[in-house]
C-alpha cells in the first residue's frame, strides 16, 4: 500500500510542475505505471475486491497526452469544476421533477442567476443593509411611537401608531 501511495503522490507532484520536458513526462508515465501496478494490492487483499473504477483515477492516463497538447496545468484542480458542476447540475436536478428535467434545470439556473444579479444591484444601491424589520424598528424607536392594537375581523390585527 505504501508503494501505491508513493507512486500516486509522486505523480501528483510531478503534474503540478510549471514546466514539463521529456524527462518529466517520462517520470509521469513511470509513476502512473507503478501506481497501476501497485494498486492491485487492494484487490488481492480483499479491501476492494472489485477493483477501482474512479473517474479521477481514469483521467490520470490522459494527463501526459493533454500536457503535450496544451502545456502544464499549473496547479489546476478538478475540485473547482466539480463545485461548479454541483451548483449548475446536481442541485437543479434535485429541484426538478425529473421528467424532462433539462428544461427545468436551465430555468432554475436562469432564475438563480437573476436573483444573484439582483442581489448585487441591491447591495450596490444600499438596499440590503440590515433587515427590513430592523430599519422599521429603528425608526419607531427614534420617533418614540406608541402602538395601539385593535382587532379586526377574526384573523387580522391592525396596528395604529400615535406620537407621545
Amino acid at each position: 500500500m505504501v508503494q501505491t501511495m508513493r507512486a500516486f503522490l509522486e505523480f501528483c507532484y510531478l503534474v503540478r510542475r510549471d514546466v514539463h520536458d521529456t524527462h518529466s513526462l517520462a517520470a509521469l508515465d513511470d509513476a502512473l505505471e507503478r501506481f497501476h501496478h501497485h494498486r492491485e494490492i487492494f484487490r488481492t487483499s480483499g479491501i476492494r475486491p472489485n477493483g477501482f473504477n474512479l473517474p479521477r483515477q481514469h483521467s490520470l492516463i490522459h494527463y501526459v497526452k493533454l500536457i503535450r497538447m496544451f502545456g502544464a496545468p499549473n496547479g489546476l484542480c478538478s475540485s473547482i469544476t466539480e463545485s461548479k458542476h454541483i451548483k449548475a447540475v446536481k442541485e437543479p436536478w434535485r429541484r426538478s421533477s425529473r421528467f424532462k428535467a433539462l428544461s427545468q434545470m436551465l430555468l432554475t439556473n436562469q432564475r438563480l442567476d437573476k436573483l444573484a444579479a439582483a442581489r448585487v444591484d441591491f447591495t450596490d444601491r444600499g438596499m440590503l443593509q440590515g433587515a427590513c424589520l430592523t430599519a422599521v424598528w429603528e425608526q419607531i424607536l427614534s420617533r418614540r411611537f406608541r402602538f395601539y392594537v385593535s382587532c379586526l375581523p377574526d384573523h387580522l390585527i391592525y396596528c395604529k401608531y400615535r406620537n407621545k
